[in-house]
């Protein structure tokens, strides 16, 4: 596994990133399981793993953080989002006052055993939310030692070009993949800038590939029902990329990862996974470099999205 730096947190990487949410982090989802896609990824050489308060209605913190229990996490660097949270009865609700965020964190802490967050994202805040106060707070909490770095994910290029701007901000996630060259203008000013960037859905969320191929399993039912609900426009934009899963030597998968990876100013691409094979495939990706034939298959691609 190949490692970058995060911007200049001082904090290095590993370039693939291991997301602790969604369906692995659901009582549903056989804890043993869970458990052993994180130890698997550790052996793999997985540095970063990616979580929120929110996530799994709010059972993926607490998951992960039973997941490292016993293990030597001194060398990795662990992220978690504030600013949203589970309010019950599937509802996700939004708090950003200060007060609430310095209070996630700190359940955050307990949650996943750990003495400092080596990552703390505030989740889709707005643009009027980062008021001086919240970042006096979240100044404050990199003061006492509870954070080594802060962030903020976020889908919104406003947002994250405001975030760009402000130095208590050290790294933005992004949901950059293949469907979404859009993102790369935003992510080369961010690096400019010394932010680490993360590229959040850097599977694209499967889309590439036909729905129907995809049923296996009951995680694969969730996820297309979720992906019906929310992602149509998502769905049909990867309708055109379906050529990346018909390659010699190299999977759908590993090829989008690849592509992300390609952009130098990327630190990390993470990306979820519930069977062991899955994890395995997409580790391999680390280090594979796109043959240009499909680089510019990729690029003509995109050209015709609209």
């Amino acid at each position: 596994m190949r490692h970058r730096p995060l911007g200049r947190t001082g904090l290095t990487v590993s370039e693939l990133g291991f997301g602790c949410a969604s369906w692995w982090g659901k009582p549903a989802f056989e804890e043993r399981q869970a458990l052993g896609l994180v130890h698997r990824a550790i052996d793999l050489g997985v540095t970063f793993f990616d979580t929120g308060a929110s996530y799994s209605a709010g059972e993926a913190e607490p998951r992960l953080g039973r997941a490292l229990k016993g293990r030597d996490a001194s060398r990795l660097v662990i992220a978690t989002k504030a600013g949203t949270y589970h309010a019950g009865g599937g509802r996700i609700a939004r708090d950003v006052s200060p007060a609430a965020v310095v209070a996630s964190a700190e359940r955050s802490l307990k949650n996943l055993g750990l003495d400092a967050l080596g990552l703390l994202q505030l989740h889709g805040p707005a643009a009027a939310e980062l008021t001086d106060e919240l970042l006096r707070a979240l100044e404050d909490l990199k003061a006492r030692g509870l954070v080594r770095a802060l962030g903020v994910n976020s889908f919104d290029p406003a947002l994250i070009e405001r975030v760009v701007a402000l130095p208590e901000f050290d790294v933005v996630m992004v949901d950059y993949n293949v469907l979404r060259p859009e993102r790369e203008p935003l992510i080369a000013r961010a690096a400019a800038a010394g932010k680490g960037v993360l590229a959040g859905m850097a599977l694209a969320m499967g889309h590439t590939r036909p729905l129907l191929s995809r049923l296996k399993g009951p995680q694969d039912l969730w996820y297309a029902a979720r992906a019906l609900a929310r992602h149509r426009g998502e769905l049909a934009r990867g309708r055109g990329f379906g050529f990346l899963h018909r390659q010699p030597g190299i999977s759908g998968s590993q090829a989008a990862l690849a592509y992300v990876l390609a952009n130098p100013d990327v630190s990390c691409a993470v990306f979820g996974a519930t069977r062991l094979a899955h994890l395995e495939e997409n580790a391999a990706a680390s280090g594979l470099t796109l043959p240009q034939p499909l680089m510019a298959q990729i690029r003509a691609a995109q050209a015709r999205l609209t």
